[in-house]
């Protein structure tokens, strides 16, 4: 007898039939429970907040590249032609 890991609810599945990786819902609590092992049988819950934490992270990686093409014009230094130009007006005043 498989019991759901959030609500203690039985579950009606025959455990010689279930395979790893499959996706069972519980009938209480509408959970998703993936089979993580076999033989016994061992429930994971598939929680909603983790695929949104994944969604979000995903984002601010995107976030993250646009950051670096504008870090990247920051780094950007005057050219040398302008900065020589600049040391030469000196020496000239001088």
């Amino acid at each position: 007898m498989l019991r759901c890991p959030d609500c203690s609810a039985e579950l009606d599945v025959d455990e010689d039939e279930v395979e790893e990786g499959e996706i069972l819902s519980c009938p209480e609590c509408e959970s998703e429970l993936e089979v993580s092992q076999t033989h016994p049988v061992a429930l994971n819950p598939i929680s909603d907040d983790v695929e949104e934490e994944d969604d979000e992270d995903d984002e601010d990686d995107e976030d993250d590249d646009d950051d670096d093409d504008d870090d990247d014009l920051d780094d950007e230094l005057p050219d040398d032609d302008e900065e020589d130009d600049k040391e030469d007006e000196k020496e000239d005043e001088e």
